[in-house]
């Protein structure tokens, strides 16, 4: 009774019981479970600990990491018990918020993990010496011209600092003092000098009409208060035939973004997108699906369009 009275108050806790569901489908580390559960790393850990004591939870060490998992059963009864109570009740939440919302970054984690190289060597199909994604992209910014680049919504910059390795001049703009501050710093330790920071908002950005070759939308448009007006000043930027390139959500229905990501939109339909980027004047506009994994609640769209002459009718207003 001692020991049932004991788990019973372990599994009292809803955050434990998250972590417990997520453990019964995949073995992560530290860092991806706070990623998943949205909690701090040090309560992560605390409540790991707990749940390894009363013989729930396994760790394991492998590349460096600390993976920890579901422990198995071994014989033990009123741990048999309450697994067979606990994956019942799990497997009949598939609708209840939490659920999802921790679904959704757990694939969201495993896409990551799977594309970052460190973890490629336990899969002989993936280990490729030098196969790196962001490789590529740098690559292929050879191909590109001297350009003048305007990140909207930068957040921290790493895009902004990845554009700077072939654009002439990148212009990052983000409404956070906060996120721009850690920008420059990034910017510095990387010995990055050809990135300009500046405050402002997506429907009003702080920079003179037709002065951008590439204007660049990513994940930012579903936080613009209005993306007609946010897609309206990306053209009024941009220099005639400037181009504009989006990368954003297709709609979905993972509400919890509002409020954790602080998300205004839930993504865009496909035609809708275009039907905004038309209205701001751009034309040849290309919509493509940019990354879709089975079971991900999320695709990414991409859409890029050339400023025409409707997008040259507001050139006069000024974002300053």
């Amino acid at each position: 009774m001692k020991d049932l009275g004991a788990l019973c108050r372990l599994l009292g806790d809803e955050a434990r019981l998250r972590l417990l569901r997520v453990l019964t489908l995949e073995r992560l580390n530290v860092k991806e479970l706070t990623a998943v559960l949205g909690l701090a790393q040090s309560g992560v850990s605390r409540h790991l600990g707990m749940l390894k004591d009363a013989g729930l939870v396994e760790e394991s060490r492998e590349g460096g990491f600390v993976y920890y998992a579901a422990a198995p059963v071994d014989g033990h009864a009123l741990r048999a018990d309450v697994w067979m109570v606990l994956r019942n009740r799990f497997a009949a939440a598939p609708d209840d918020p939490a659920v999802r919302a921790d679904q959704a970054r757990l694939t969201e984690v495993l896409r990551l993990r799977k594309e970052n190289f460190e973890t490629h060597g336990a899969d002989a199909r993936q280990w490729v010496p030098g196969r790196s994604w962001a490789a590529w992209s740098r690559a292929l910014g050879h191909l590109l011209p001297s350009l003048v680049v305007a990140d909207l919504g930068c957040g921290e910059g790493y895009l902004s600092l990845e554009a700077a390795r072939w654009a002439r001049q990148v212009i990052a703009v983000d409404r956070s003092a906060d996120v721009l501050k850690r920008g420059r710093a990034l910017a510095k330790r990387r010995r990055i000098e050809n990135v300009t920071w500046k405050l402002g908002e997506l429907e009003r950005v702080p920079l003179e009409a037709g002065t951008v070759d590439v204007a660049l939308l990513s994940q930012a448009l579903h936080h613009a208060v209005r993306p007609a007006k946010a897609l309206a000043e990306a053209a009024r930027i941009l220099k005639p035939s400037g181009r504009l390139l989006i990368l954003d959500l297709r709609t979905h229905d993972q509400a919890w973004v509002k409020t954790r990501l602080g998300d205004r939109w839930l993504g865009f339909d496909d035609e809708e997108l275009r039907r905004l980027m038309a209205d701001a004047g751009f034309e040849a506009i290309r919509l493509d699906v940019g990354a879709r994994l089975k079971g991900d609640p999320f695709t990414v769209l991409l859409a890029s369009g050339r400023k025409g002459r409707r997008g040259s009718e507001t050139d006069g207003e000024s974002g300053e």
